[in-house]
């Protein structure tokens, strides 16, 4: 005998189709996290980006220019530590940008498609395979700076804030670059298209105070995106003032990331495999 529906058990079976749903895409989403992140164990160049590059960037601003740049009654060392999280944010970016391009490129991102699953999983394990990747660069930068002299003056909700800053900042900044190896139509163009970011924090006080710069160039330095990111982590590191930098950062970043994020994904599903 058929059993049909009561009135009463069909949004409990709607609700159980909408679970399913919901558990699948998850799902699919966990199982392209993980295959972004083997990328990450898998390839040398990555792991160099990862670890390697950071510890260099470190070394080389710390001990070769540090002594030149002066940083009013802060150690440089202290001074440095925000800036180059950025700009390792910026260098991991690329391989985000790359892997985009590449599925689109070799056929892959056409074989989800023909599969049962979220289409956007792609790009979801993209970015927060990004986001992990460049939370290893920020502990690798964060430590070694203790090595070299950083000496942090935060506090707990100091530590929060910086944490929350970071992983708002990264995500955007890989959707970005998620947009970016969509738009290239080679591998190639989507490196060249990132480098495009890696240049920015080097145009920001990631390096080397404003406050020493000519005047027309600090005041395009001083209301760039970058910009507010590193005051703002700066300060909450040092456990001084933030002023307005982190509302500012918060602002720009939102913003960036609202318009990055679902112009990403609506071009992806329209984009065709090259």
């Amino acid at each position: 005998m058929t059993q049909t529906l009561t009135r009463d058990d069909r949004p409990a079976a709607a609700t159980r189709t909408e679970r399913s749903a919901l558990a699948l895409a998850l799902g699919d989403c966990r199982v392209l996290i993980g295959r972004s992140l083997k990328h990450l164990t898998r390839n040398p160049e990555q792991t160099f980006q990862v670890v390697a590059l950071p510890v260099i960037l470190m070394l080389l601003f710390r001990f070769l220019f540090g002594g030149a740049i002066n940083t009013g009654g802060l150690s440089y060392a202290n001074y440095l530590v925000a800036g180059l999280i950025v700009v390792s944010v910026a260098f991991n970016s690329t391989s985000t940008a790359v892997g985009v391009a590449g599925d689109l490129q070799n056929g892959i991102v056409e074989r989800f498609r023909s599969m049962p699953m979220l289409g956007s999983a792609v790009l979801v394990g993209h970015v927060v395979a990004a986001v992990l990747r460049n939370a290893v660069s920020a502990v690798v930068l964060i430590v070694l700076g203790f090595v070299v002299g950083f000496r942090p003056g935060a506090g707990i909700a100091d530590w929060l804030a910086f944490a929350g800053l970071l992983l708002l900042f990264t995500t955007a900044m890989s959707c970005v670059a998620m947009l970016l190896g969509i738009v290239a139509k080679t591998v190639e163009g989507a490196s060249g298209f990132a480098m495009l970011l890696v240049f920015l924090p080097y145009a920001s006080s990631a390096l080397v105070p404003t406050e020493s710069m000519p005047t027309g160039l600090r005041v395009v330095i001083e209301n760039q995106p970058m910009t507010p990111v590193v005051d703002a982590m700066r300060a909450w590191l040092n456990g001084t003032p933030v002023g307005g930098d982190g509302w500012l950062a918060t602002i720009w970043w939102v913003a960036i990331l609202l318009l990055a994020a679902p112009f990403a994904v609506r071009l992806f599903r329209r984009r065709p495999n090259r």
